[in-house]
């Protein structure tokens, strides 16, 4: 028997619609001394889509790149672009005018949208066929020249499929160039349903979510999902990350739930100013990006309390991978499974492989590969990449791990972090964890380098938090917690670690610091 069948889903600016309809004179975003009630978020975020359309000839598939620190503009460009069935292709706004230039010729953009600080970029990018620009000087391009243009227009909501690409997401690039992953309107419905269900349940119209990330990678994600339940967003004010103002509205605001990465709940947990306001109201701060360290994590739910809830993902997934919630945390090492990143999404399929695809079995290391809805629908125009990335409808995450007998799934390290040293598999992360233990560190990243004798060894690059011990010390106190062939071959202590422009700490940016320092020779 045959069924008619239909494809076609809700359009993702539907949320924004529906809390302007439900909630219209709700306040749902605030940027600094600004706040926006949801019937105005609908109203401008229709015109700009208006001004899209009339002006600039955007339909239904065409791309708009996005170069803007966070702002409202920024936040209402999304569902406008959506609106038309159109692809908002947001970019790291630290990348150099050069490397975005490559974004927008890569990924076929037909506009630009950027702040008016980035001239450069603006310039660069001169492929596309037009430009609006967020402040500076008024011109018939500003965005909210263009917004009050247009304030009268109507825009119907294209019809979409499950697969119409909604956003290309970057990929931080940690191996050659960033790679545009496509996510899709029905994919992102189905991920912020998953977010709602497994990261931060109960959330509402009388919830608050801090954006202490950049807006264009998973934390614009996160906040779709509080645009779907009506729950406002606060971004800060300023462009710099300040703990003191973040801790300052989360008091004045009563959030309920943040979003970020493990470096920056570090950062925050340790500035003073989380003394000096209430921050009683948070349920949820959810991290993700890479795990959190043992140290910072207790650390941590000592200062927050019971409020951490960590996610293992990636922008090819969205973050639904794994999911490890507030009551499963603790300071307590004795009532915790140290290590973990929790267990598989609600609706997902997590399972650790060897090299030909065969699921390992309880406790062996392997590759973490997933499947399920949230799975992006591969790279833009990138057919090499899809076909390592997929084997037999898995998707290959290029994390190794392992997995214990209730599916609690540990991660090892990224497969391109690990090195051999004497013919042994060294996993940085384990060396990471003790080592951070030590008092006189604050931070810390292990990496293999090429070696004559024993084909790589590891360095510790290590930042000390007031002065510095020695380093054949650190050594010798490392020594009686790992293995004497698990043992980095030198140690350097540097005034802070390169990060990526979402605050992770990244090898490959540590790798090429050590090389211009002249610390890695050659063999």
């Amino acid at each position: 028997m045959s069924f008619p069948v239909s494809t076609r889903v809700m359009n993702l600016a539907h949320f924004l619609s529906e809390s302007a309809r439900r909630h219209p004179d709700a306040i749902g975003l605030v940027w600094g001394q600004k706040t926006w009630n949801w019937a105005e978020l609908e109203a401008r975020a229709t015109a700009f889509a208006a001004a899209l359309r009339d002006r600039y000839g955007m339909t239904k598939g065409d791309r708009l790149l996005v170069q803007s620190t966070n702002c409202n503009q920024m936040f209402e460009a999304a569902f406008a672009c959506w609106k038309l069935g159109c692809v908002w292709v947001p970019a790291n706004f630290r990348q150099t005018p050069e490397d975005v230039a490559w974004l927008a010729q890569s990924s076929g953009a037909k506009g630009l949208l950027a702040g008016a600080e980035f001239a450069a970029h603006i310039e660069a990018c001169d492929g596309v066929d037009f430009a609006v620009t967020i402040g500076g000087e008024p011109s018939a391009d500003d965005y909210d020249a263009l917004v009050a243009a247009h304030a009268e227009a109507s825009v119907t909501p294209a019809e979409v499929e499950r697969d119409d690409p909604a956003w290309f997401f970057f990929t931080s690039g940690t191996t050659g160039k960033p790679k545009a992953a496509v996510l899709t309107h029905g994919q992102l419905a189905f991920v912020v349903t998953n977010h709602l269900c497994d990261l931060m349940p109960g959330t509402g119209p009388d919830d608050a979510s801090i954006v202490v990330a950049p807006l264009s990678h998973g934390a614009g994600v996160h906040q779709l999902a509080q645009v779907a339940r009506g729950a406002k967003t606060i971004l800060p004010g300023g462009t710099r990350f300040d703990p003191d103002e973040v801790w300052r509205l989360v008091q004045d605001w009563r959030v309920t739930n943040a979003f970020t990465v493990p470096t920056i709940v570090k950062m925050l947990v340790e500035h003073p100013s989380v003394h000096e306001y209430d921050h009683s109201s948070l349920r949820y701060v959810v991290y993700a990006g890479a795990p959190m360290y043992r140290a910072d994590q207790v650390r941590a739910l000592e200062v927050l309390g019971p409020v951490l809830v960590q996610y293992f993902g990636l922008g090819e997934v969205t973050g639904n991978i794994t999911v490890l919630p507030p009551a499963q945390h603790s300071a307590d090492d004795s009532a915790m499974r140290i290590g973990t990143c929790g267990v598989a999404r609600t609706g997902m399929q997590v399972q650790v492989q060897d090299a030909e695809g065969n699921e390992v079995p309880v406790g062996e290391t392997g590759e973490v590969a997933v499947i399920g809805p949230a799975v992006f629908a591969g790279y833009h125009d990138n057919p090499e990449a899809n076909a390592k990335a997929f084997r037999n409808g898995w998707f290959l995450t290029g994390d190794l791990g392992h997995m214990d007998a209730e599916g609690f799934l540990y991660l090892t390290d990224r497969a391109s972090d690990m090195y051999i040293s004497g013919g042994s598999n060294i996993y940085p992360r384990e060396l990471e964890e003790k080592i951070l233990t030590h008092p006189q560190i604050a931070e810390c990243a292990v990496l293999g380098v090429p070696d004559r004798d024993w084909g790589e060894v590891g360095v510790a690059v290590c930042v000390p938090r007031d002065s510095a011990p020695e380093a054949a010390a650190l050594l010798e106190w490392l020594g009686a917690k790992v293995p004497r062939y698990k043992l980095p071959k030198r140690v350097l202590f540097w005034d802070a670690l390169p990060k990526s422009g979402y605050g992770k700490i990244t090898k490959k940016l540590i790798r090429a610091e050590l090389a211009a320092r002249g610390e890695i020779a050659d063999v």
